[in-house]
C-alpha cells in the first residue's frame, strides 16, 4: 500500500484548490444551462436544486484535507472527473503507480 510522501502531500495541497475551482467553474456553466432551458421555470429550478444537492457532496466541491485521506481523495477526484491521470504527472512514481493499480481493478 502507498504511504503518503511529504513531497506528494505538498503538491496535493497546492493543486487541490485549483482543481476544485476549475470543477466548480464547469458546474456553474452546467447550472446556467439548466436554468436557460426552454420550458417550465419551476421545473428548471427544481432540477437545479436537485443537481446542486448532489454536487455539493462531491470531493470536487468539498474535501476532507487530511494527509491520511490523500490517496482516497485523489481516487475520488478521478472518479468524479474532477481530474485525470495527466494531472498527477508532478507526483511521485509511487503515487502514480498506486493510483494506476487501484483504478485497473
Amino acid at each position: 500500500m502507498y504511504e503518503v510522501k511529504e513531497s506528494d502531500w505538498k503538491i496535493f495541497r497546492k493543486r487541490v484548490t485549483q482543481w476544485q475551482e476549475d470543477y466548480m467553474k464547469k458546474l456553474n456553466k452546467e447550472y446556467i444551462e439548466i436554468l436557460s432551458r426552454d420550458g417550465s421555470a419551476a421545473q428548471n429550478f427544481w432540477d437545479l436544486e436537485n443537481r446542486v444537492f448532489k454536487d455539493k457532496r462531491s470531493v470536487g466541491v468539498v474535501i476532507d484535507m487530511r494527509r491520511s485521506r490523500m490517496l482516497i481523495n485523489i481516487l475520488d477526484l478521478l472518479k468524479d472527473h474532477v481530474i485525470n491521470l495527466e494531472d498527477l504527472d508532478e507526483f511521485s512514481e509511487e503515487l502514480r503507480e498506486a493510483v494506476t493499480q487501484i483504478t485497473k481493478r
